[in-house]
């Protein structure tokens, strides 16, 4: 008989979770079945009981994965099987492994592996807010060493009210949507987007996202307390010699300081004065010696670098570039630097460069996004890369990585806002970068509001982007905000801050922070002090490029949208398309048809303006209605003994008499001249009220001779 242990969380409108343990999965070293409404998702955690050796790093794997039978659908493509991650399910692994990483003690190496899997859901609650969760519960339930639990909710800001955990209908109505990881008593993660909010609205989401998490933590402690996993397994994964680690830090703690404080604006030249000090300390021992006290002495010295470097901005106010807390890198910006693409841009901070470009597309190059429960079109792409070259490494360029994925989400969720609902055209964004020290992404932000600009697509406002940072000692009042932090100061420092936003507010943020007790003070003055940075960036982003150019390139596509009623939307594409291919093929436009509500939404997309101007006139001929007295400019389509068939306007034949050909008598038609394929002005004359066809003139149209009187039809004459 199983009987499992289930913890109930209620939400504040009401809704409720559910986290269940001891019932399925029972081999891994923790393993949880959360379940909201009809979503359910078993998470699992398995640690290695050693760490491999020479591991100096936490080794944590976070995999989510969405089954498509959780919503009662096959998986696309040929084999009809799950594949590789998309990229909404490594932006989810990338939001719990950041919550879940820092809390993991220092010393403790092994690998850690947590799988979330969605084996359920209804389309109504977003599992990817659950996850954190899930996985957190797991580890709760583990004997793996762990300094949580933490908790993640989406919060998301719908007519001024935060709503916990929106529904994807209620989603939709929001201008705040923000994921937020914390413990009980500290925020560790944010990533979202705004519609251009205050520094003070982010603070008070945060806030309330902060408070739902609180009770999500404290069941996972009952939970814990009930399993009886509050004592965690014993682990030796790190050989220290106290005696060592002293001797490390005497003989190099003043000279690591004085590199810091050199401030050397080389990132290269200032690491190898680094490196140079630890490797006079190794002079110390023999080889054989190394091979023991080696890694120990790295360790250390690792440790001895990233005090000085904190000290000296503690205590003097000065960064490793000899920067103020502060100030901003020399930036130089280049709009159109390059003639081949729609658009392009060069954005370069210090030791941080991006290019940029633009392309610019039609319909068909629209992205499909199948995913488990998100189906649709993407009409703005963007795509960050991230060579090694840029670090100045020597090694080969492999696939997409979870980073670069990662860091183009959030550039394009700091950037689609700002391109406007009705723009007819598919835009791709793409990101170099060329060198790096100190948050590409961005970089890649300021890079693509120029390239965008270049391109003249008439973005609503531009957008800049800066990366702060944190140095704060456990213990000690003191802290430094710091603005524009370099690559060192990520990995050295206490928190990665990037805010983007136009002149009027912050349209997407990320934050990891590695410290606790990280109080809404600071939060605060770093919003502020990245304000001030974000509008020295976006003055230099308008001294190179103030607006968008006021033309497109010119090879550069051209676009016309039209709409008609929905019941020509058949009569324009034809059967088998038949109709719609012979306008492209006749015109070399590119166009393409959608139903939309009750009408019809046409793209028109061509190389130069008289394609364009063809196609439209193409389409409006078929939906236009005949009228009777209206001239056309019609094709004859067949020839038979008692006249013509004349197609005056698409897919519309009407019989053009041959009493109605010329003002003289025709005994055949072939005496006027006409033959099928010619082209022929006609009047339309009559529509039949009872079969609605239509009776065409041509000798209207042209003068009456002098002196013509009209002669009776000739009995028997065929009509």
């Amino acid at each position: 008989m199983i009987n499992p242990i289930v913890k109930t969380i209620e939400l504040p409108d009401g809704r409720t979770i559910t986290l269940e343990t001891g019932k399925l999965a029972k081999q891994a070293d923790g393993a949880v079945m959360l379940r909201m409404g009809n979503t359910m998702l078993l998470a699992t955690v398995c640690a290695a009981k050693d760490a491999v050796p020479g591991t100096d790093f936490m080794p944590l794997q976070v995999e989510y994965k969405e089954k498509f039978s959780a919503f009662g659908r096959f998986p696309g493509g040929f084999t009809k099987r799950e594949g590789r991650a998309s990229d909404a399910e490594i932006l989810t692994c990338r939001l719990v492994d950041r919550a879940l990483r820092p809390l993991f003690p220092d010393n403790f190496h092994a690998e850690v592996y947590v799988n979330i899997i969605l084996f359920s859901a209804d389309g109504v609650d977003m599992p990817d807010a659950l996850a954190g969760l899930a996985a957190s519960a797991a580890l709760a339930v583990s004997d793996i060493p762990f300094g949580g639990p933490i908790s993640e909710v989406r919060v998301a800001r719908i007519g001024g009210q935060f709503v916990i955990n929106p529904t994807f209908e209620q989603l939709a109505q929001a201008d705040m949507d923000l994921m937020v990881g914390a413990t009980y008593e500290n925020i560790m993660m944010v990533e979202g987007e705004m519609k251009e909010v205050s520094e003070q609205d982010l603070l008070a989401a945060l806030k309330a996202a902060h408070e739902a998490i609180k009770p999500q933590c404290k069941a996972q402690m009952e939970l814990a307390e009930e399993v009886g996993s509050t004592v965690k397994r014993e682990y030796c994964h790190e050989v220290n010699d106290e005696d060592l680690r002293k001797a490390v830090h005497e003989a190099c703690y003043d000279k690591a300081y004085a590199v810091a404080a050199s401030g050397n604006t080389n990132k290269h030249e200032r690491q190898d004065a680094f490196d140079a000090i630890c490797e006079e300390f190794k002079a110390r021992y023999t080889e054989e010696e190394l091979e023991e006290k080696g890694p120990m002495i790295d360790r250390y010295y690792h440790d001895v670098e990233k005090e000085a470097m904190r000290r000296c901005i503690l205590d003097e106010g000065k960064r490793l570039d000899g920067r103020k807390t502060t100030d901003i890198r020399p930036i130089w910006c280049e709009a159109g630097p390059l003639p081949g693409p729609h658009g392009s841009s060069i954005f370069t901070r210090g030791e941080t460069q991006a290019l940029a470009t633009v392309t610019l597309g039609t319909k068909l190059d629209e992205k499909i996004v199948d995913d488990v429960l998100v189906h649709g079109k993407e009409r703005f792409l963007l795509h960050y890369n991230f060579p090694p070259f840029s670090t100045g490494e020597a090694k080969a360029q492999r696939g997409v990585g979870r980073r670069e994925i990662g860091h183009g989400h959030l550039a394009w969720r700091a950037l689609k806002n700002q391109i406007p609902a009705d723009y007819p055209y598919v835009i791709r964004v793409v990101s170099d970068i060329l060198e790096s020290n100190g948050s590409s992404s961005m970089a890649t932000v300021c890079a693509g509001t120029l390239a965008l600009m270049d391109a003249g697509v008439k973005i609503n406002k531009p957008v800049s982007g800066i990366a702060m940072g944190l140095i704060k000692n456990a213990g000690e009042d003191k802290y430094a905000v710091l603005s524009d932090i370099l690559g060192d100061e990520d990995h050295l420092g206490d928190m990665d801050f990037k805010v983007t936003g136009t002149k009027d507010g912050i349209t997407a943020t990320q934050m990891d922070i590695k410290v606790d007790g990280l109080s809404y003070d600071i939060l605060e003055k770093a919003l502020l002090q990245a304000k001030q940075g974000r509008e020295y960036i976006l003055g230099k982003l308008t001294e190179c490029i103030a607006e968008p150019r006021p033309d497109l390139k010119p090879h550069a596509p051209r676009i016309e949208t039209m709409t008609i009623p929905k019941e020509f939307i058949g009569a324009v594409i034809g059967p088998g398309g038949k109709i719609i291919q012979g306008m492209q093929d006749e015109t070399g436009a590119v166009i393409t048809i959608e139903e939309v509500g009750n009408e019809g939404h046409i793209e028109i997309a061509g190389t130069n303006k008289k394609s364009i101007d063809d196609a439209v006139r193409l389409i409006k001929a078929i939906v236009a209605i005949p009228e009777v007295g209206e001239v056309y400019h019609g094709k004859v389509r067949s020839i038979m003994p008692y006249g013509a068939f004349v197609e005056f306007l698409p897919g519309r034949d009407g019989l053009l008499h041959i009493s109605e050909i010329d003002w003289k008598r025709l005994e055949t038609v072939e005496e006027a001249g006409l033959k099928e394929g010619d082209d022929i002005d006609v009047k339309l004359m009559e529509i039949d009220p009872k079969t609605g066809k239509f009776k065409l003139s041509h000798r209207v149209l042209i003068p009456k001779p002098e002196g013509y009187t009209e002669r009776p039809e000739r009995k028997g004459r065929r009509h």
